[in-house]
């Protein structure tokens, strides 16, 4: 039998490393990261092209009810064992010559999976984060904020019933005197460029490579 072309080896292992994620299979996704790593993969790559596309499908099948809380544990599961392996390969660019983010999801949701992939997007390319972890009060964002100086702050959520936290967020920064100090960012599920323009955030992050891009274009302007 021929070896797989080279762009076809690579196919296989991203869709190995998505359906993985979906079958909430830890063992099968180790085996297709550590694959990855072996045909040469950018480990980046792997992540953002594979696992991060496997949670894509899975939280589509949460929210029409295919999937529920106990099959997204697993599923992440999967995932960050995959990320285990892939993590020390992973190309850190610049570390040190870059703005720093605060990282966070708002009060009241504890659903960290997205926020947990745009963390570890952020501190591949380089970005110093502080991550606040999940159901994070809008004066820890601040406090945080008031403490590091200036730069990004990323905030999500899953949950429309948190989203109004994110606008409180964006009027403290204010009252503060940090909010030209601090671009905000805002991602998750029910979000939408429309709701980022309404409260006053910067922009919206449809997803972890869309926050690494919007992170970088920020960093141009300020320094």
């Amino acid at each position: 039998m021929r070896p797989k072309e080279p762009a076809a080896r690579r196919d296989e292992i991203l869709a190995g490393l998505a359906a993985a994620v979906d079958a909430m299979d830890e063992e099968g996704a180790v085996r297709w990261a550590k694959e990855a790593i072996a045909a040469g993969l950018d480990a980046y790559e792997a992540i953002t092209q594979g696992l991060a596309k496997g949670m894509q499908v899975v939280s589509n099948k949460y929210d029409t009810g295919v999937y529920f809380v106990p099959e997204i544990l697993l599923c992440a599961d999967a995932m960050y064992a995959a990320i285990d392996v892939l993590r020390p390969h992973l190309r850190v660019q610049g570390r040190g010559s870059r703005v720093p983010v605060i990282i966070g999801v708002i009060e009241g949701d504890i659903h960290d999976i997205g926020k947990n992939i745009v963390r570890l997007m952020l501190d591949a390319a380089g970005f110093p984060v502080h991550d606040l972890g999940n159901d994070v009060a809008v004066s820890a964002f601040v406090d945080k904020a008031r403490e590091v100086g200036e730069g990004i702050v990323a905030v999500s959520t899953l949950m429309s019933t948190t989203m109004p936290g994110m606008g409180r967020l964006v009027e403290a920064l204010k009252a503060a005197g940090l909010r030209d100090a601090f671009k905000v960012m805002i991602g998750g599920g029910p979000l939408s460029a429309t709701f980022a323009e309404k409260i006053g955030a910067d922009a919206y992050g449809a997803n972890a490579m869309e926050a690494v891009r919007l992170a970088t274009e920020w960093e141009k302007v300020t320094t």
